[in-house]
């Protein structure tokens, strides 16, 4: 059988079977073409050594099981995104909620800011130093630490994450006061 007439009499068939595991038409049809046009390009199949039909159901099935693959990794991320989401709003809601409107002078937020910032671990607290207080570019400071960017970069992460949490009762202020440092 050549390829027209295979194509002809099985692909409505095909497109049917992958339209059953992805639901979507359109991931549906486009799944059925790929696979006719790498069978169209691998003219050998139909040199009649090759059942044409078992290699078609099999080769759709293995794009839905990649499609569908790709689809949970997708869902998985953007859950984890919306997690992440949420507990920055709860942790925003939270420290709108006990914010104490008695102000804090600024001289006892920076002494709260720099006792918070006491807290990091040495290395990471010097290239946050470095960074926010004294102004350097990432890259500056690796030449001066002879450390990789990617590891000043890392710890720069280390630190918002610690510093947000050791300093989440006073976020309010500090983005009133500090916005340039956060």
């Amino acid at each position: 059988m050549d390829f027209e007439h295979f194509y002809v009499n099985w692909y409505s068939r095909a497109k049917y079977f992958a339209r059953e595991y992805v639901s979507l038409e359109e991931e549906a049809e486009n799944i059925t073409q790929d696979v006719f046009l790498d069978m169209y390009q691998k003219q050998v199949l139909f040199d009649g050594q090759i059942n044409q039909v078992a290699y078609l159901f099999t080769a759709i099935k293995n794009k839905c099981i990649d499609y569908l693959r790709r689809k949970l990794l997708e869902e998985a991320a953007a859950q984890k995104m919306q997690e992440e989401f949420d507990l920055s709003l709860r942790m925003k809601f939270d420290s709108l909620e006990s914010f104490d409107t008695n102000w804090v002078s600024e001289q006892k937020l920076e002494e709260i800011i720099r006792n918070a910032i006491d807290t990091l671990p040495e290395r990471c607290k010097e290239i946050f130093i470095k960074s926010r207080l004294e102004g350097k570019k990432q890259k500056e400071i690796a030449v001066e630490l002879c450390i990789s960017v990617k590891t000043v970069e890392n710890q720069m992460v280390i630190a918002y994450k610690k510093l947000k949490e050791e300093l989440k009762d006073y976020l309010p202020l500090l983005f009133f006061f500090f916005s340039e440092f956060f």
